[in-house]
């Protein structure tokens, strides 16, 4: 039978019935209570930044916030529409200033087949011109002819252009395959090591070295090129390619009739190629600070930062078809412009699509930190995810402990301290890819969901941010 104990008031009894009762109502009571906090900081939070208090206290707060907000909006819009020409800067400069960099972006040319072809055709063509086989077959005729072989001299005349042209297609092929080897992929790149510093003399307007401007065209020499190609040959058992006289013809890379202009362009970004990456960052960053909704602000630099990629992005594929429709096929094939420019400018493109991702990134950072309904449920989404987690291994016997108050007592700071690690990988890794940053994001939300795993905290619902 159950009892009550003199004064107390609670039945006591088995299982204790009303003090399990009374379990839901203290917690509703905690919930209450957190919500009323809740509501406190918000209304404390609104009033600080209301502007609110007398009538011209509320209209200087107006005025002042439409000036923020211009400002801001005005330096956001500078940053946005710098950072391509920062892009394009620092790609220009480090094509010129980083050999090994160059070297980079030039060598997988000789991998290209277009590009092989081209090679092919042009050392082909200047190896056949300067062996002439038409004319030693013709002379091989008058030979037999004094030699009074009449009727085999007649015979190798007659058949002397098909002699010499399955000789010219014997040659072609060697060519071919000797381009196509690793020995050439060698010389190719040991070539365009060399002519670095001739790139920068065509750059800079003074011409000279491996690569020089002829007629508005870009071209390298084609003398290493001919003498591993001759080597080859009478490697093969054609010993008179070994003979052949000492030339040095050119293989256009580019056609440029507007060379003068881009090389001013260069000179300029080239110049700037420091000061314009720091100061789009910076006005970005004092968009952002001026304005007194500094969330929404940083998300609206990153979606412009994120925009102006793809401008910069829509801005090459224009670029790439008038530079194809401006070289004539005798210059440079289609399939081999189009393989040179887009291998040429594959780090530009790299870096464009990384800086767009890393605006993405951060827009949705400062979206899903907001006070937007989306942004809150999503958050608690993700929390209620991570306690039931806790939960699970807690049931395990596993307990953070010490551990677990020093990371509650911490999280903040340590959140932010986790975030300016990986920001400070990224910026120190040298010259981070696609694959790196997302990498470095994953790490990141990996090491802050653990810290949310350790130090979270239950009940209660989250305070609003400001916004």
């Amino acid at each position: 039978m159950p009892s009550e104990s003199p004064g107390s008031g609670i039945t006591a009894g088995p299982g204790n019935e009303k003090g399990e009762h009374d379990l839901p109502a203290r917690q509703a009571e905690r919930d209450d209570q957190a919500e009323i906090e809740r509501l406190r900081a918000e209304v404390s939070y609104l009033r600080a930044h209301s502007g609110a208090g007398t009538d011209g206290a509320s209209v200087t707060g107006s005025r002042r916030g439409r000036w923020h907000a211009w400002v801001s909006a005005v330096l956001i819009v500078l940053g946005c529409v710098l950072a391509p020409l920062a892009v394009i800067g620092v790609w220009a400069g480090n094509q010129v200033s980083d050999t090994d960099r160059y070297v980079a972006t030039v060598a997988p040319l000789i991998d290209q087949p277009p590009i092989q072809h081209a090679l092919s055709a042009k050392i082909t063509t200047v190896i056949t011109s300067q062996l002439d086989v038409q004319a030693l077959v013709n002379q091989a005729a008058s030979q037999l002819a004094a030699d009074r072989a009449p009727r085999l001299s007649t015979l190798l005349k007659n058949f002397s252009g098909q002699i010499a042209s399955g000789a010219n297609g014997l040659i072609g092929q060697a060519v071919a395959r000797v381009v196509a080897s690793p020995a050439m992929a060698r010389v190719w790149v040991a070539a365009n090591r060399t002519a670095h510093a001739g790139l920068v003399r065509v750059l800079s307007g003074q011409g000279g070295g491996a690569f020089s401007v002829v007629n508005n065209q870009v071209t390298i020499s084609l003398g290493p090129f001919i003498t591993q190609a001759e080597q080859a040959l009478a490697n093969q058992g054609l010993s008179f390619a070994a003979k052949l006289p000492s030339v040095n013809p050119t293989f256009t890379l580019f056609e440029a009739p507007d060379l003068s202009k881009a090389q001013a362009g260069y000179r300029l970004v080239s110049t700037l190629r420091w000061v314009l990456p720091f100061l789009s960052i910076a006005l970005l960053a004092a968009g952002v600070y001026v304005a007194r909704r500094r969330r929404r602000a940083l998300l609206r630099a990153a979606l412009g930062l994120s925009a102006s990629m793809l401008v910069l992005g829509a801005a090459l594929a224009i670029a790439r078809g008038v530079y194809l429709n401006s070289v004539p096929q005798s210059t440079l094939p289609p399939d081999a412009a189009a393989a040179l420019f887009d291998t040429f400018l594959r780090f530009l493109k790299d870096g464009l699509r990384l800086i767009l991702v890393i605006g993405l990134v951060i827009a949705a950072g400062a979206f899903f930190t907001g006070p937007s309904n989306v942004a809150v449920q999503t958050r608690q989404g993700l929390r209620s995810g991570i306690g039931w987690l806790r939960a699970r291994i807690e049931r395990t016997g596993l307990q953070p402990g010490p551990a677990g108050a020093w990371t509650r007592a911490r999280k903040r700071p340590l959140q932010i301290g986790v975030i300016a690690l990986a920001a400070l990988i990224f910026v120190f890794w040298g010259q981070p890819t696609l694959a790196v940053a997302i990498w470095i994001v994953v790490l990141l939300l990996v090491a802050l969901g653990v810290i949310e795993l350790i130090g979270g905290r239950t009940g209660g619902p989250e305070p609003a941010p400001p916004s």
